[in-house]
């Protein structure tokens, strides 16, 4: 998918010796943290956001472990190797889980440079049903067809597991980790949260309506294909919705909310 333009970022100066792309990237992933924040999303410090330094094939931003979403700036984001060696001055150290699940990605090759992860309220609701993401839904079906699953090994602390979630994740965009969380990866950071956006609605959607206690509506197969194809299609390359168009929109609402101090 192309690269959605930030409108927050363009103007920003980067600290000596840090490259404009490097910088610019900072504060675009600094802006999805405070948006988890803003929209409910966290875990305390416990899940992560990572994105590869433009140029680099082996150097990937990540949170500072001890700081909540909602603190953290562009500058105050650590950048970590292929190795998981911290090779930024921070006070804070990384999350060893941050690195076995991002690092798998960063580190397969694949172009898509941001990874998202969280342990949201209903999208760890749904990992945690047998059956996962149903089909009774619009909003589910439309992102159907771009998820994958990773069943769940324990926490994510011991590096023999990348393998297997790099394979799980293969061409899809959103892995249900499941009895875990969501992840989701794309080629911008707008990308990926518009498509965690979409994954955790669908899933708001499936909880409340099995909260309610009545039978669910079911849609026919021929509907269920035509909407997943559809999905794919909307929210792909060159789709009118393609995945990150919203980015924009989404920087204007953390400014309303006071939240659009992270470009520091």
């Amino acid at each position: 998918m192309a690269e959605i333009a930030s409108i927050a970022t363009q103007s920003s100066n980067a600290p000596a010796g840090m490259h404009e792309a490097e910088w610019e990237a900072r504060c675009e992933l600094a802006a999805a943290y405070r948006l988890c924040a803003l929209y409910g999303w966290t875990d305390l410090n416990n899940t992560h956001l990572s994105l590869r330094v433009p140029g680099t094939r082996d150097h990937f931003l990540l949170n500072p472990f001890g700081m909540f979403f909602e603190e953290i700036t562009a500058s105050s984001l650590i950048k970590v190797d292929g190795e998981g060696n911290l090779i930024s001055d921070s006070d804070y150290p990384m999350n060893p889980a941050g690195f076995v699940i991002h690092g798998a990605i960063h580190m397969s090759g694949d172009d898509r440079h941001c990874v998202l992860h969280t342990h949201s309220r209903y999208g760890t609701a749904v990992s945690m049903q047998k059956r996962g993401l149903l089909p009774n839904s619009q909003k589910a079906l439309t992102i159907m067809g771009w998820v994958g699953y990773h069943d769940f090994e324990g926490p994510a602390l011991d590096e023999s597991e990348q393998p297997r979630i790099v394979s799980d994740i293969g061409g899809k965009s959103i892995l249900i980790l499941r009895n875990h969380g969501l992840l989701s990866v794309g080629k911008s950071v707008g990308e990926a949260f518009v498509l965690l956006y979409r994954i955790e609605t669908a899933c708001r959607h499936q909880i409340d309506a099995m909260s309610g206690g009545a039978e669910l509506q079911d849609i026919s197969p021929v509907a269920q294909q035509k909407s997943i194809d559809m999905g794919l299609k909307m929210y792909g390359e060159g789709g009118f919705i393609e995945a990150g168009k919203e980015w924009p929109m989404l920087l204007r609402q953390l400014e309303r909310a006071g939240m659009d101090d992270y470009a520091r």
